[in-house]
């Protein structure tokens, strides 16, 4: 089996799976995966531009998974970079630091490419599960931007929408330099109108309505999961695959846009970098669920990452 290495560079975090992959049997061996908060879109939306410290923190986390890439062997490595570095005016400095750092540039895919990779991550190990029915519906919430894929075997429609965590965090919830705690109606509200706009968009392309099974990717859905879960601590394999409830999903989110930072930070499986964006990242998927009348959300924890290694095996 080839052994390949894939980058997923987002809005807030980047990720590097290692892992050997038979394309013929669909077995992926994972030898390594990790994830560095780097908030590479930090100010992006206001600026357009990637801010020198956002920059430095990336490639910070680059060095590091040269040396891992290196240890372990990969014959192929795939760096995609998303939304963030779609958008940005200087994104020419982003992929001259990469390449020299990894050896390979990074490829600033379309949101429509980003939501092919998902599609297959995510769905992969679903099929023939007699319990889920096709058409799935992915649903990937990111920093900048979310993806809606609608696919049986392979994908049938796509649509990549500029609502993520981060975007609307920022947009809608930093007053002079803070995150507002708590925000008021009036922020949620704005939010909320943000993403039923972008639901309307994502509905013009993509029947987001017929599908059968919501299945949810990226940190706001997999941290609602693990508070759902109840969990002490993350742990991906609990996480993997479990089926949250509407009804959870919406109390958890009510909670999130009720506390302070404070109150974030202490959740047990609450990552450092998601304090102050989980709360909208809830918002974003609540009303996806509402819209679409999913009863459940599947979590994933496969997801770009693992379409990316597939791309390369």
């Amino acid at each position: 089996m080839p052994r390949v290495a894939a980058i997923d560079c987002g809005t807030n975090s980047i990720r590097l799976l290692v892992a050997d992959c038979d394309p013929a049997t669909g077995d992926l061996v994972e030898l390594d995966r990790r994830m560095t908060i780097v908030r590479l879109g930090q100010d992006v939306d206001r600026t357009g531009r990637l801010a020198p410290e956002a920059l430095e923190r990336t490639f910070t986390a680059c060095r590091e998974y040269a040396e891992v890439i290196k240890e372990l062997g990969a014959e192929r490595t795939r760096f995609v970079a998303t939304s963030a570095s779609r958008d940005a005016e200087n994104r020419e400095d982003f992929v001259r630091g990469v390449v020299e750092i990894l050896g390979v540039e990074p490829e600033v895919i379309s949101g429509d490419q980003e939501a092919e990779f998902s599609f297959t991550g995510a769905t992969k190990e679903l099929t023939g599960r007699a319990d889920l029915t096709k058409p799935y519906l992915v649903v990937d919430i990111g920093g900048g931007s979310t993806e809606f894929v609608v696919g049986d075997d392979h994908v049938r429609a796509a649509r990549s929408v500029d609502v993520g965590c981060v975007r609307m965090t920022e947009r809608h919830l930093v007053v002079d330099g803070k995150v507002t705690d708590p925000p008021t109606p009036g922020q949620i509200a704005a939010i909320r109108a943000d993403v039923e706009a972008a639901l309307d968009l994502a509905q013009e392309t993509v029947p987001i309505t017929e599908a059968h099974t919501l299945v949810g990717l990226a940190g706001s859905v997999t941290t609602v999961a693990a508070i759902a879960l109840g969990l002490s601590e993350y742990d991906w394999t609990v996480i993997h695959h479990s089926r949250i409830p509407v009804e959870r999903v919406r109390e958890i989110t009510h909670e999130l846009l009720a506390s302070t930072h404070e109150q974030r930070a202490a959740i047990p499986v609450m990552h450092p970098g998601r304090v102050d964006v989980i709360a909208a990242g809830a918002l974003v998927l609540l009303a996806v669920m509402e819209r679409t009348g999913a009863r459940e959300v599947v979590v994933s924890e496969h997801d770009i990452l693992d379409g990316i290694a597939w791309s390369v095996a």
